[in-house]
């Protein structure tokens, strides 16, 4: 048996967890994936007779979790246009819906317990 760890900067979220395990578990000659999104790596174990490292580390690499996460970013000059609103490169992901409020329906005390406030309950209004 042998063991690989992978560094996986695009792996940060429990959903991809899952994925590469399916993915990795699927390959045979892997006997065990441990997948942390918290980490951000994989360890494999896998028998070397049937799957070598490069094998796994192609999987990983064709599914795009061991390159860097494309990020837009904002240049810090402000784009000129017609419009009196600035926009950036965040407006072209979201297109025309912006917000800037938000409506919670219930605006009293937590419904769950808080340290130190005991078990709270319902207040009629």
């Amino acid at each position: 048996m042998q063991k690989s760890t992978f560094n996986t900067p695009a792996l940060f979220g429990d959903h991809h967890v899952t994925e590469v395990r399916r993915m990795l578990l699927s390959v045979p000659g892997v006997r065990d994936v441990y997948a942390s999104s918290a980490f951000q790596i994989v360890q494999v174990e896998f028998d070397d007779q049937q799957v070598k490292h490069e094998d796994l580390l192609r999987v990983l690499e064709n599914s795009g979790y061991l390159g860097e996460i494309q990020m837009v970013m904002e240049s810090s000059v402000a784009m000129e246009s017609e419009s009196a609103f600035r926009t950036t490169a965040t407006y072209a992901t979201v297109k025309k819906t912006v917000s800037f409020s938000q409506k919670t329906p219930y605006a009293g005390r937590p419904l769950w317990n808080c340290p130190g406030m005991g078990v709270v309950k319902k207040m009629d209004e």
